[in-house]
């Protein structure tokens, strides 16, 4: 019986350092989005802007977060940052599409420790929780580590895998 690899969108090999960033967020989380998007551009990072373009009270972050989500899911970005109030709403809306594996990250630990185990690929930040300064250190983690791909972990995240291609 033919049977899809569930191995098949959990990645092999060694990892490519993250260069081209999405970044979005809603009004809760413009203002960090702006801070943390002028270091990335001073750091030499290829930004993608995923809006939003201005703050607007009334803005709902799936506008701007799922496009964000599914450009990590196509890998047109290498990694994304997704920023709403507290985060909550950002990373589950991120979770929602297949491929993302987004967490709202408030310590250092695990900034690396999700990618380098779990292969996160969208870190969630709370605009109104977390300071610019630490957040700026999280993000730098997050993108300085690199998925293990050992069989433990592969073989968990084929498990995960294999619960986004069911009804």
């Amino acid at each position: 019986m033919n049977r899809p690899n569930p191995f098949k969108t959990v990645r092999q090999g060694a990892p490519k350092a993250p260069k081209r960033i999405g970044i979005a967020a809603d009004h809760g989380g413009y203002e960090l989005k702006e801070f943390l998007a002028g270091k990335l551009r001073a750091a030499g990072y290829e930004m993608v802007d995923f809006g939003d373009g201005r703050p607007k009270e009334d803005d709902d972050y799936p506008d701007f977060i799922v496009p964000l989500a599914r450009a990590v899911a196509a890998g047109t970005v290498d990694r994304g940052v997704g920023i709403c109030g507290s985060g909550v709403g950002a990373s589950v809306c991120a979770n929602k599409v297949a491929g993302v594996r987004a967490c709202l990250i408030h310590e250092n630990f695990s900034a690396h420790q999700g990618v380098e185990d779990d292969d996160l690929n969208l870190i969630c930040f709370g605009g109104l929780v977390v300071g610019h300064a630490l957040a700026w250190e999280l993000l730098q983690s997050f993108l300085a580590a690199k998925y293990t791909g050992a069989e433990r972990h592969r073989r968990r995240l084929a498990k995960v895998v294999n619960l986004e291609n069911q009804p």
